[in-house]
């Protein structure tokens, strides 16, 4: 069972407790983008095998969006932090490279 730390209230929920909102990090489109733009935002998105940044909401919890770090593949999570953030925290970023050398934070936009 995934469980993901509210970086805001600090609860530990388990995946039943929050929503998922797809990928982390994505140049929201709307009115006024062009239709190429709007495709790629709505139809073209990441699905990678390991490391994944996503958006979660701690539905019944405190109710705030926030983005977690984590491994498709082991369900390993390696950090949680609020959503208004451009980039992961570099301690995020470090544990990420702890387990998978060479691993560079290059953006998902």
């Amino acid at each position: 069972m995934l469980i993901l730390t509210c970086p805001y209230c600090g609860v530990a929920a388990d995946e039943t407790e929050l929503a998922p909102g797809g990928q982390a990090h994505l140049t929201r489109q709307g009115p006024g983008a062009d239709s190429a733009a709007f495709e790629a935002y709505l139809f073209h998105r990441k699905n990678p095998k390991g490391v994944h940044f996503e958006r979660w909401r701690h539905a019944h919890g405190c109710g705030k969006w926030f983005h977690a770090a984590r491994d498709t593949v082991t369900l390993q999570v390696f950090g949680t932090y609020p959503a208004q953030s451009l980039t992961p925290p570099d301690t995020i970023l470090k544990a990420i490279a702890a387990t998978y050398p060479g691993f560079e934070w290059e953006g998902e936009a």
